[in-house]
């Protein structure tokens, strides 16, 4: 990079244009002194000048917000920055005697029971309409039936059917083949037995009400399940490569 080629980033002074609208006593003194406070740690340049993130000016409404319409002090604005920081749900800022923060910021689009909920439309493909759908061959298709993973009802595909085909054959790009996929079979048939097993008391009892309750609970659990198994391979993932369990 020549050193006439801009920095990445704000400088103090732009960060300032940004903020005056909406903070009009704001200052170059006051951004620096809410640095040396630690809520706000900007890159620096080769020549030592700051060089603020849009991650930086939200900090800084975050902070100013929280001083000016809530009077919190800094010492429990930073709490809130380091539960944002750590994942956390910072408590609402409606005192300046909060909680300690404890909601969990969970990633987006878990699972819930309605995932679990039958299709309005029962899809039913023949075996060439999934090859063609899937975009894999009868001799993929018959390994992945070979195995449990793929299974024909009454001579036909369901939606379910067409999504196992098609991951499988996205996975074959990666060098995953039909037969690498019998671990997730047996650990999908493990997690259905434990499921009809909590919800075997369920559905002996007669009546509507007892039948409708055995199926919510059964989306409700397998919802769960899904998430559990979820969060066990990000936490997997998030070890060094290479690294033992």
């Amino acid at each position: 990079m020549t050193s006439g080629s801009p920095q990445p980033g704000f400088s103090i002074g732009e960060v300032l244009a940004r903020l005056r609208p909406d903070f009009e006593e704001i200052s170059i003194s006051k951004i620096r002194f809410l640095e040396a406070e630690g809520l706000v740690e900007p890159a620096r340049t080769s020549s030592g000048y700051r060089r603020f993130t849009e991650q930086d000016v939200a900090r800084l409404r975050y902070v100013l917000s929280a001083q000016r319409d809530h009077y919190l002090p800094l010492k429990v604005i930073k709490e809130h920055l380091s539960a944002m920081d750590r994942g956390l749900r910072p408590p609402a800022i409606a005192t300046a005697n909060p909680e300690p923060p404890s909601d969990l910021a969970e990633p987006a689009d878990l699972p819930t029971a309605h995932d679990f909920s039958p299709p309005s439309t029962d899809l039913r493909l023949t075996r060439a309409e999934l090859l063609t759908a899937a975009g894999i061959t009868d001799e993929v298709l018959g390994q992945l039936e070979n195995y449990g993973l793929v299974i024909a009802r009454d001579g036909h595909y369901d939606g379910e059917a067409l999504l196992i085909a098609k991951t499988a054959h996205e996975l074959a790009s990666y060098g995953v083949e039909p037969r690498h996929l019998r671990p997730f079979r047996t650990a999908a048939d493990r997690e259905i037995g434990l499921i009809e097993q909590v919800v075997s008391p369920l559905a002996r009892q007669r009546g509507s009400e007892a039948a409708r309750k055995a199926d919510d609970t059964v989306k409700e659990l397998a919802a769960l399940s899904v998430r559990l198994h979820a969060a066990l391979v990000r936490s997997g993932l998030k070890r060094p490569r290479g690294a033992k369990r």
